[in-house]
Protein backbone atom coordinates (compact mmCIF):
# COMPACT_ATOMS: atom_id res chain seq x y z
CA UNK A 1 0.00 0.00 0.00
CA UNK A 2 1.25 3.48 -0.89
CA UNK A 3 1.91 5.20 2.44
CA UNK A 4 1.78 8.63 0.75
CA UNK A 5 -1.92 8.12 0.00
CA UNK A 6 -2.55 7.62 3.71
CA UNK A 7 -0.74 10.74 4.87
CA UNK A 8 -2.38 12.93 2.20
CA UNK A 9 -5.59 13.02 4.24
CA UNK A 10 -5.81 16.48 5.86
CA UNK A 11 -8.80 15.50 8.02
CA UNK A 12 -10.66 18.54 6.65
CA UNK A 13 -14.03 16.77 6.81
CA UNK A 14 -15.11 17.52 3.24
CA UNK A 15 -15.81 13.80 2.81
CA UNK A 16 -18.24 13.54 5.71
CA UNK A 17 -21.43 14.84 4.01
CA UNK A 18 -20.74 12.55 1.03
CA UNK A 19 -20.30 9.33 3.00
CA UNK A 20 -23.49 7.21 3.26
CA UNK A 21 -22.45 5.38 6.42
CA UNK A 22 -21.39 8.56 8.21
CA UNK A 23 -24.70 10.24 7.33
CA UNK A 24 -26.51 7.31 8.95
CA UNK A 25 -24.37 6.99 12.10
CA UNK A 26 -22.41 10.25 12.61
CA UNK A 27 -19.58 8.08 13.92
CA UNK A 28 -15.99 9.04 13.11
CA UNK A 29 -15.09 5.36 12.66
CA UNK A 30 -17.83 5.14 10.00
CA UNK A 31 -16.35 8.05 8.05
CA UNK A 32 -13.74 8.04 5.26
CA UNK A 33 -11.17 10.01 7.27
CA UNK A 34 -11.75 7.65 10.21
CA UNK A 35 -11.02 4.63 8.03
CA UNK A 36 -7.90 6.24 6.60
CA UNK A 37 -6.72 6.99 10.14
CA UNK A 38 -7.28 3.37 11.20
CA UNK A 39 -5.31 1.96 8.26
CA UNK A 40 -2.55 4.53 8.75
CA UNK A 41 -2.14 3.73 12.45
CA UNK A 42 -2.04 0.05 11.60
CA UNK A 43 0.67 0.65 8.98
CA UNK A 44 2.67 2.74 11.43
CA UNK A 45 2.49 0.04 14.09
CA UNK A 46 0.50 2.16 16.55
CA UNK A 47 -2.57 -0.03 16.27
CA UNK A 48 -2.93 -3.79 16.38
CA UNK A 49 -5.23 -5.53 13.95
CA UNK A 50 -8.37 -6.62 15.77
CA UNK A 51 -11.84 -7.87 14.95
CA UNK A 52 -13.24 -4.55 16.12
CA UNK A 53 -11.03 -2.60 13.73
CA UNK A 54 -11.89 -4.93 10.85
CA UNK A 55 -15.55 -4.44 11.69
CA UNK A 56 -15.18 -0.67 11.35
CA UNK A 57 -13.41 -1.02 8.01
CA UNK A 58 -15.96 -3.49 6.66
CA UNK A 59 -18.66 -0.84 7.08
CA UNK A 60 -17.21 0.94 4.02
CA UNK A 61 -19.33 0.54 0.86
CA UNK A 62 -16.39 1.49 -1.38
CA UNK A 63 -18.79 3.84 -3.19
CA UNK A 64 -15.89 6.32 -3.60
CA UNK A 65 -18.11 9.34 -2.98
CA UNK A 66 -15.37 10.46 -0.60
CA UNK A 67 -12.88 10.58 -3.48
CA UNK A 68 -15.21 12.86 -5.44
CA UNK A 69 -15.46 15.20 -2.46
CA UNK A 70 -11.82 15.16 -1.30
CA UNK A 71 -9.76 18.22 -2.34
CA UNK A 72 -6.58 16.09 -2.11
CA UNK A 73 -7.94 13.14 -4.08
CA UNK A 74 -7.74 10.69 -1.18
CA UNK A 75 -9.83 7.60 -1.92
CA UNK A 76 -10.68 5.93 1.37
CA UNK A 77 -12.66 3.13 -0.27
CA UNK A 78 -9.75 2.21 -2.52
CA UNK A 79 -7.35 2.25 0.44
CA UNK A 80 -9.60 -0.08 2.42
CA UNK A 81 -9.84 -2.38 -0.63
CA UNK A 82 -6.04 -2.43 -0.99
CA UNK A 83 -5.69 -3.21 2.72
CA UNK A 84 -8.14 -6.10 2.28
CA UNK A 85 -6.15 -7.44 -0.69
CA UNK A 86 -2.86 -7.28 1.25
CA UNK A 87 -4.45 -9.07 4.18
CA UNK A 88 -5.96 -11.74 1.92
CA UNK A 89 -2.60 -12.27 0.20
CA UNK A 90 -1.11 -13.12 3.60
CA UNK A 91 -3.91 -15.39 4.82
CA UNK A 92 -4.94 -16.93 1.49
CA UNK A 93 -8.43 -17.60 0.16
CA UNK A 94 -10.84 -19.70 2.17
CA UNK A 95 -12.49 -22.81 0.71
CA UNK A 96 -15.69 -21.05 -0.41
CA UNK A 97 -13.75 -18.06 -1.69
CA UNK A 98 -11.52 -20.34 -3.74
CA UNK A 99 -14.56 -22.18 -5.08
CA UNK A 100 -16.45 -19.04 -6.10
CA UNK A 101 -13.66 -16.69 -7.17
CA UNK A 102 -11.39 -19.20 -8.91
CA UNK A 103 -13.54 -22.20 -9.90
CA UNK A 104 -16.85 -20.53 -10.78
CA UNK A 105 -16.73 -16.81 -11.63
CA UNK A 106 -13.88 -16.91 -14.21
CA UNK A 107 -15.68 -19.61 -16.23
CA UNK A 108 -18.76 -18.33 -18.12
CA UNK A 109 -20.10 -21.83 -18.89
CA UNK A 110 -19.96 -22.87 -15.23
CA UNK A 111 -21.49 -19.57 -14.14
CA UNK A 112 -24.37 -20.02 -16.56
CA UNK A 113 -24.91 -23.61 -15.45
CA UNK A 114 -25.05 -22.50 -11.83
CA UNK A 115 -28.11 -20.38 -12.65
CA UNK A 116 -30.12 -23.28 -14.11
CA UNK A 117 -31.54 -24.33 -10.70
CA UNK A 118 -32.62 -20.74 -10.05
CA UNK A 119 -34.32 -20.56 -13.43
CA UNK A 120 -36.14 -23.85 -12.77
CA UNK A 121 -37.07 -22.62 -9.29
CA UNK A 122 -38.83 -19.65 -10.87
CA UNK A 123 -40.33 -21.28 -13.97
CA UNK A 124 -41.80 -24.21 -12.03
CA UNK A 125 -43.79 -21.91 -9.73
CA UNK A 126 -41.85 -23.14 -6.70
CA UNK A 127 -40.62 -19.62 -5.94
CA UNK A 128 -44.17 -18.30 -5.59
CA UNK A 129 -45.10 -21.16 -3.29
CA UNK A 130 -41.97 -20.76 -1.14
CA UNK A 131 -42.59 -17.04 -0.74
CA UNK A 132 -46.29 -17.49 -0.02
CA UNK A 133 -45.62 -20.05 2.71
CA UNK A 134 -42.72 -18.06 4.19
CA UNK A 135 -40.45 -21.11 4.06
CA UNK A 136 -37.32 -18.99 3.64
CA UNK A 137 -37.71 -17.66 7.17
CA UNK A 138 -36.50 -21.08 8.31
CA UNK A 139 -33.18 -20.57 6.51
CA UNK A 140 -30.21 -18.29 7.35
CA UNK A 141 -30.93 -14.60 6.87
CA UNK A 142 -28.34 -14.10 4.08
CA UNK A 143 -30.04 -16.81 1.99
CA UNK A 144 -33.46 -15.24 2.52
CA UNK A 145 -31.99 -11.87 1.54
CA UNK A 146 -30.38 -13.22 -1.63
CA UNK A 147 -33.60 -14.93 -2.72
CA UNK A 148 -35.55 -11.74 -2.15
CA UNK A 149 -33.24 -9.79 -4.45
CA UNK A 150 -33.62 -12.28 -7.30
CA UNK A 151 -35.69 -10.79 -10.16
CA UNK A 152 -37.35 -12.76 -12.96
CA UNK A 153 -34.58 -14.43 -14.94
CA UNK A 154 -34.49 -14.57 -18.75
CA UNK A 155 -35.05 -17.94 -20.42
CA UNK A 156 -31.39 -18.11 -21.47
CA UNK A 157 -28.23 -16.07 -20.79
CA UNK A 158 -27.72 -13.48 -23.50
CA UNK A 159 -24.23 -14.82 -24.25
CA UNK A 160 -25.86 -17.99 -25.59
CA UNK A 161 -28.30 -16.12 -27.83
CA UNK A 162 -26.49 -13.29 -29.55
CA UNK A 163 -24.20 -13.45 -32.53
CA UNK A 164 -20.52 -12.90 -31.91
CA UNK A 165 -20.56 -10.28 -34.67
CA UNK A 166 -23.55 -7.96 -35.08
CA UNK A 167 -23.31 -6.01 -38.34
CA UNK A 168 -23.83 -2.27 -38.53
CA UNK A 169 -27.17 -1.03 -39.82
CA UNK A 170 -26.60 1.22 -42.80
CA UNK A 171 -23.17 2.65 -43.48
CA UNK A 172 -20.52 1.25 -41.16
CA UNK A 173 -18.73 3.93 -39.13
CA UNK A 174 -16.49 1.73 -37.01
CA UNK A 175 -16.10 -1.41 -34.92
CA UNK A 176 -16.59 -1.73 -31.18
CA UNK A 177 -16.03 -4.60 -28.81
CA UNK A 178 -18.87 -5.24 -26.39
CA UNK A 179 -17.91 -6.36 -22.90
CA UNK A 180 -20.93 -8.34 -21.75
CA UNK A 181 -21.05 -8.36 -17.96
CA UNK A 182 -21.89 -11.59 -16.13
CA UNK A 183 -24.95 -10.25 -14.31
CA UNK A 184 -26.12 -8.36 -17.38
CA UNK A 185 -26.04 -11.56 -19.44
CA UNK A 186 -27.57 -13.77 -16.74
CA UNK A 187 -30.17 -11.40 -15.28
CA UNK A 188 -30.64 -8.21 -17.32
CA UNK A 189 -30.23 -9.61 -20.81
CA UNK A 190 -32.81 -7.29 -22.41
CA UNK A 191 -30.81 -4.22 -21.39
CA UNK A 192 -27.65 -5.60 -23.02
CA UNK A 193 -29.61 -6.71 -26.06
CA UNK A 194 -30.77 -3.10 -26.34
CA UNK A 195 -27.17 -1.89 -25.99
CA UNK A 196 -26.04 -3.95 -28.98
CA UNK A 197 -29.05 -2.81 -31.00
CA UNK A 198 -28.39 0.87 -30.25
CA UNK A 199 -24.75 0.60 -31.27
CA UNK A 200 -25.67 -1.28 -34.44
CA UNK A 201 -28.34 1.26 -35.36
CA UNK A 202 -25.73 4.03 -35.13
CA UNK A 203 -23.49 2.31 -37.65
CA UNK A 204 -21.17 0.31 -35.42
CA UNK A 205 -20.17 -3.27 -36.11
CA UNK A 206 -20.39 -4.89 -32.68
CA UNK A 207 -18.11 -7.76 -31.67
CA UNK A 208 -19.01 -9.67 -28.51
CA UNK A 209 -16.27 -12.26 -27.91
CA UNK A 210 -17.84 -15.43 -26.52
CA UNK A 211 -14.68 -16.38 -24.64
CA UNK A 212 -14.42 -13.16 -22.60
CA UNK A 213 -14.48 -13.70 -18.84
CA UNK A 214 -15.67 -11.80 -15.76
CA UNK A 215 -14.04 -8.38 -15.42
CA UNK A 216 -12.53 -9.35 -12.05
CA UNK A 217 -14.61 -7.04 -9.87
CA UNK A 218 -15.78 -9.93 -7.63
CA UNK A 219 -12.13 -10.87 -7.10
CA UNK A 220 -11.28 -7.32 -6.06
CA UNK A 221 -14.29 -7.29 -3.76
CA UNK A 222 -13.08 -10.53 -2.18
CA UNK A 223 -9.50 -9.31 -1.81
CA UNK A 224 -8.24 -11.68 -4.50
CA UNK A 225 -5.83 -9.43 -6.39
CA UNK A 226 -4.14 -12.38 -8.10
CA UNK A 227 -7.47 -13.55 -9.51
CA UNK A 228 -8.24 -10.04 -10.71
CA UNK A 229 -4.93 -9.81 -12.55
CA UNK A 230 -5.54 -13.19 -14.17
CA UNK A 231 -8.94 -12.01 -15.43
CA UNK A 232 -7.38 -8.79 -16.70
CA UNK A 233 -4.71 -10.63 -18.69
CA UNK A 234 -7.32 -12.96 -20.20
CA UNK A 235 -9.64 -10.17 -21.34
CA UNK A 236 -6.82 -7.99 -22.62
CA UNK A 237 -5.52 -10.85 -24.78
CA UNK A 238 -9.00 -11.65 -26.13
CA UNK A 239 -9.92 -8.10 -27.14
CA UNK A 240 -6.42 -7.44 -28.51
CA UNK A 241 -7.31 -9.86 -31.30
CA UNK A 242 -9.69 -7.32 -32.84
CA UNK A 243 -9.18 -3.87 -34.36
CA UNK A 244 -11.57 -1.85 -32.18
CA UNK A 245 -12.43 1.82 -31.87
CA UNK A 246 -13.88 1.31 -28.39
CA UNK A 247 -14.55 -1.41 -25.84
CA UNK A 248 -18.08 -0.70 -24.66
CA UNK A 249 -19.92 -1.92 -21.58
CA UNK A 250 -23.36 -1.20 -20.15
CA UNK A 251 -22.40 -2.39 -16.66
CA UNK A 252 -21.08 0.41 -14.45
CA UNK A 253 -19.15 -2.00 -12.23
CA UNK A 254 -17.46 -3.69 -15.20
CA UNK A 255 -16.59 -0.33 -16.76
CA UNK A 256 -14.95 0.91 -13.57
CA UNK A 257 -12.86 -2.25 -13.24
CA UNK A 258 -11.90 -2.45 -16.92
CA UNK A 259 -10.69 1.14 -16.85
CA UNK A 260 -8.39 0.23 -13.95
CA UNK A 261 -6.64 -2.67 -15.66
CA UNK A 262 -3.72 -0.35 -16.40
CA UNK A 263 -3.54 0.47 -12.67
CA UNK A 264 -3.65 -3.19 -11.59
CA UNK A 265 -1.06 -4.13 -14.25
CA UNK A 266 1.05 -1.00 -13.96
CA UNK A 267 3.66 -0.67 -16.69
CA UNK A 268 2.07 -3.33 -18.90
CA UNK A 269 1.49 -1.58 -22.25
CA UNK A 270 -1.36 -3.82 -23.50
CA UNK A 271 -3.29 -3.01 -20.31
CA UNK A 272 -2.84 0.71 -20.89
CA UNK A 273 -4.07 0.34 -24.48
CA UNK A 274 -7.05 -1.74 -23.35
CA UNK A 275 -8.15 0.62 -20.58
CA UNK A 276 -7.80 3.67 -22.84
CA UNK A 277 -10.46 2.21 -25.16
CA UNK A 278 -13.05 1.34 -22.50
CA UNK A 279 -16.22 3.43 -22.61
CA UNK A 280 -19.53 3.29 -20.79
CA UNK A 281 -22.39 2.95 -23.29
CA UNK A 282 -23.61 6.45 -22.36
CA UNK A 283 -20.29 7.94 -23.45
CA UNK A 284 -20.51 6.39 -26.92
CA UNK A 285 -24.20 7.18 -27.45
CA UNK A 286 -23.61 10.79 -26.39
CA UNK A 287 -21.13 11.17 -29.26
CA UNK A 288 -24.02 10.68 -31.67
CA UNK A 289 -26.78 12.60 -29.87
CA UNK A 290 -28.15 14.30 -32.99
CA UNK A 291 -28.39 11.04 -34.93
CA UNK A 292 -29.96 9.29 -31.96
CA UNK A 293 -32.52 12.07 -31.47
CA UNK A 294 -33.71 11.60 -35.05
CA UNK A 295 -34.43 7.92 -34.33
CA UNK A 296 -36.42 8.44 -31.14
CA UNK A 297 -40.19 8.55 -30.85
CA UNK A 298 -42.25 9.97 -27.97
CA UNK A 299 -42.45 8.25 -24.61
CA UNK A 300 -44.89 9.70 -22.11
CA UNK A 301 -43.11 9.15 -18.81
CA UNK A 302 -41.78 11.05 -15.82
CA UNK A 303 -38.27 9.76 -15.30
CA UNK A 304 -35.43 10.33 -12.88
CA UNK A 305 -31.85 9.05 -12.90
CA UNK A 306 -29.89 7.35 -10.12
CA UNK A 307 -26.11 7.68 -10.50
CA UNK A 308 -24.42 4.34 -9.87
CA UNK A 309 -21.30 4.87 -7.76
CA UNK A 310 -19.21 2.97 -10.31
CA UNK A 311 -20.32 5.38 -13.04
CA UNK A 312 -20.47 8.74 -11.25
CA UNK A 313 -17.64 8.46 -8.71
CA UNK A 314 -15.34 5.85 -10.24
CA UNK A 315 -15.64 6.99 -13.87
CA UNK A 316 -16.75 10.60 -13.47
CA UNK A 317 -19.73 10.15 -15.82
CA UNK A 318 -22.73 12.25 -14.82
CA UNK A 319 -23.86 14.46 -17.68
CA UNK A 320 -24.12 11.92 -20.52
CA UNK A 321 -26.94 9.70 -19.12
CA UNK A 322 -29.05 12.73 -18.28
CA UNK A 323 -28.49 14.34 -21.68
CA UNK A 324 -29.50 11.10 -23.39
CA UNK A 325 -32.74 10.84 -21.41
CA UNK A 326 -33.57 14.43 -22.30
CA UNK A 327 -33.35 13.52 -25.99
CA UNK A 328 -36.49 11.37 -25.70
CA UNK A 329 -39.58 13.29 -26.89
CA UNK A 330 -42.36 13.37 -24.31
CA UNK A 331 -40.11 12.27 -21.45
CA UNK A 332 -40.32 14.62 -18.47
CA UNK A 333 -36.99 14.49 -16.67
CA UNK A 334 -36.97 15.06 -12.91
CA UNK A 335 -33.67 15.40 -11.10
CA UNK A 336 -33.29 13.18 -8.06
CA UNK A 337 -32.09 14.66 -4.77
CA UNK A 338 -28.78 13.04 -3.71
CA UNK A 339 -28.79 11.25 -7.06
CA UNK A 340 -25.16 10.18 -6.71
CA UNK A 341 -25.56 8.75 -3.19
CA UNK A 342 -25.12 4.98 -2.94
CA UNK A 343 -28.27 2.85 -2.94
CA UNK A 344 -26.74 0.37 -0.48
CA UNK A 345 -26.06 -2.45 -2.94
CA UNK A 346 -22.25 -2.19 -3.17
CA UNK A 347 -21.52 -5.67 -4.50
CA UNK A 348 -22.38 -8.10 -1.71
CA UNK A 349 -22.69 -5.39 0.94
CA UNK A 350 -26.49 -5.69 0.94
CA UNK A 351 -26.07 -9.36 1.90
CA UNK A 352 -23.23 -8.93 4.40
CA UNK A 353 -24.54 -5.71 5.94
CA UNK A 354 -28.33 -5.85 5.54
CA UNK A 355 -29.18 -3.40 8.34
CA UNK A 356 -26.95 -0.59 7.08
CA UNK A 357 -27.85 -1.38 3.48
CA UNK A 358 -31.55 -1.01 4.31
CA UNK A 359 -30.99 2.33 6.02
CA UNK A 360 -29.15 3.67 2.99
CA UNK A 361 -31.77 2.25 0.62
CA UNK A 362 -34.58 3.85 2.62
CA UNK A 363 -33.00 7.27 2.17
CA UNK A 364 -32.77 6.66 -1.59
CA UNK A 365 -36.40 5.53 -1.78
CA UNK A 366 -37.56 8.64 0.06
CA UNK A 367 -35.79 10.79 -2.53
CA UNK A 368 -37.33 8.81 -5.37
CA UNK A 369 -40.80 9.27 -3.90
CA UNK A 370 -40.20 13.01 -3.51
CA UNK A 371 -39.17 13.31 -7.17
CA UNK A 372 -42.57 12.18 -8.41
CA UNK A 373 -40.89 9.99 -11.03
CA UNK A 374 -42.78 7.07 -12.55
CA UNK A 375 -39.62 5.48 -13.90
CA UNK A 376 -36.21 5.33 -12.26
CA UNK A 377 -33.33 4.92 -14.70
CA UNK A 378 -29.85 3.68 -13.86
CA UNK A 379 -26.89 1.87 -15.43
CA UNK A 380 -25.50 -0.79 -13.09
CA UNK A 381 -26.85 -4.29 -12.35
CA UNK A 382 -26.17 -4.08 -8.61
CA UNK A 383 -28.28 -0.92 -8.41
CA UNK A 384 -30.97 -2.52 -10.58
CA UNK A 385 -31.21 -5.51 -8.21
CA UNK A 386 -31.25 -3.44 -5.04
CA UNK A 387 -33.62 -0.74 -6.25
CA UNK A 388 -35.96 -3.14 -8.04
CA UNK A 389 -36.56 -4.96 -4.75
CA UNK A 390 -36.84 -1.72 -2.77
CA UNK A 391 -39.33 -0.21 -5.20
CA UNK A 392 -41.42 -3.40 -5.32
CA UNK A 393 -41.66 -3.40 -1.52
CA UNK A 394 -42.19 0.32 -0.88
CA UNK A 395 -42.98 2.17 -4.14
CA UNK A 396 -44.72 -0.37 -6.38
CA UNK A 397 -45.95 2.39 -8.71
CA UNK A 398 -42.37 3.19 -9.80
CA UNK A 399 -40.63 1.06 -12.42
CA UNK A 400 -36.87 0.74 -12.82
CA UNK A 401 -35.14 0.52 -16.20
CA UNK A 402 -31.63 0.49 -17.58
CA UNK A 403 -30.76 3.56 -19.64
CA UNK A 404 -30.47 1.50 -22.83
CA UNK A 405 -33.93 0.01 -22.33
CA UNK A 406 -35.48 3.47 -22.24
CA UNK A 407 -33.66 4.57 -25.39
CA UNK A 408 -34.42 1.32 -27.21
CA UNK A 409 -38.09 1.58 -26.31
CA UNK A 410 -38.14 5.09 -27.73
CA UNK A 411 -36.23 4.27 -30.91
CA UNK A 412 -38.46 4.58 -33.96
CA UNK A 413 -36.71 1.76 -35.81
CA UNK A 414 -36.58 -0.63 -32.82
CA UNK A 415 -39.31 -3.05 -33.90
CA UNK A 416 -37.94 -3.22 -37.41
CA UNK A 417 -34.49 -4.42 -36.38
CA UNK A 418 -34.05 -8.17 -36.04
CA UNK A 419 -30.37 -8.74 -36.63
CA UNK A 420 -29.51 -10.08 -33.19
Amino acid sequence: MDYVKLINCMRCGMCLPACPTYKETFLETASPRGRVALVRKLQEGELDQSERMLEYLSLCLDCQACASACPCGVNAGELVAEFTCERKAESGLGYMEELILRKLVPHPDRLESSMVPMRMYQKSGLQKLVRKLGILKMFPKPLERMEGLLPDLPDRPLRQEIQEVTPAIGQERGTVGFFLGCVMSLVFSEASRATIQLLSSLGYRVITPRNQVCCGAPNMLGGDLAGLKEAAHTNIDIFAGYDLDFIVTDCGGCGAELKKYDHHLEGYEPAEKFSSKVRDISQVLALHADELRAKLKPLAMKASYHDPCHIAHCQGIRREPRDLLKLVPGLEYRELNEADACCGSAGTYNIARPEMSNRILRRKLDNIAASGAEVLVTGNPGCLLQLKKGLADHLPGVRIMHLTEVLAQSMASWHGCNNL
